[in-house]
């Protein structure tokens, strides 16, 4: 499939955590432009059934291709998930093919992980914790303290009894408590950033799918996060999604707006 040069690339999460995926790409793709959309009403999608995230995600799915004209024009978009680039880095970067992954509950208890890792690899030992606690440590600003290690301690201890080689953050959230999670685990542990293994995935596509990115301004300036060329939707909670995105990127958005994806009202400007 062609991919439109001019198009901006989405970005999706139940709420801030994709901010770091946000980041990620920024990072390879300084060029693009991005269109994020936290459906901060109804976060978190980590305690929610099958069911219900699959009906979010449909509705979240129809607001993006409904908020842009340009969009709307290309629904047949191409879509990348987390998982899949997560595991096949972890597999890659695996000596032992002992192999951890720490993510929400939902996340753990459908096993996402755990197939994709397995579909890569026939021998391989697969760890996996719930660390739930972890997002509420991320968004209230606490990942360097004492009481994240403690906590970090206790979701960790069976990893490093287990003696992985490989930690996979399955959760956008938990880029953010790294330096805490390294420190725990050990420096013989590779930590594999979701996130970062997304962006590599966008990056190739757009390099193999599409032609270049056509300039966004007649004369070139230096990008920035969360500048005016990206454009940042939540579906609640405005003022909250600011704060924690100056906490998380060291700026808030330039443009957001909140809006609702389940009735395709008219955005509200922030």
């Amino acid at each position: 499939m062609f991919l439109n040069s001019n198009l901006p690339i989405g970005i999706f999460d139940s709420g801030v955590g994709g901010l770091t995926v946000y980041r990620a790409l920024h990072e390879r793709l300084p060029d693009e432009r991005f269109v994020y959309l936290g459906d901060t009403a109804r976060v978190p999608y980590g305690t929610k059934s099958l069911a219900t995230v699959e009906r979010y995600a449909i509705e979240n799915a129809r607001f993006l291709a409904l908020a842009l004209p340009a969009i709307r024009r290309a629904v047949n978009l191409e879509v990348i998930g987390v998982i899949e680039p997560g595991a096949r880095t972890a597999v890659e970067v695996s000596s032992e093919k002992r192999i951890g992954v720490i993510a929400t509950e939902a996340t753990v208890q459908s096993g996402a992980y755990r197939e994709a890792i397995s579909d890569l690899v026939n021998e391989v030992t697969i760890i996996e914790r719930a660390c739930p606690l972890f997002v509420a440590l991320a968004e209230e600003g606490w990942a360097e303290t004492e009481v994240a290690r403690e906590v970090a301690s206790e979701y960790l201890s069976e990893m490093k009894d287990s003696s992985i080689d490989t930690l996979v953050l399955g959760c956008t959230h938990y880029p953010i408590l790294r330096g805490v999670i390294q420190e725990v685990v050990g420096p013989n542990v590779r930590l594999i950033d979701s996130g970062e293994a997304t962006a590599r995935d966008c990056e190739l596509l757009l390099q193999t799918k599409s032609r270049a990115h056509e300039p966004v301004l007649e004369i070139a300036r230096e990008r920035r996060l969360c500048d005016d060329l990206d454009h940042f939707y939540v579906t609640d909670a405005a003022e909250r999604f600011s704060r924690v995105a100056e906490r998380f990127l060291g700026s808030a958005p330039s443009r957001l707006e909140a809006v609702e994806v389940w009735g395709h009202d008219e955005l509200r400007a922030y």
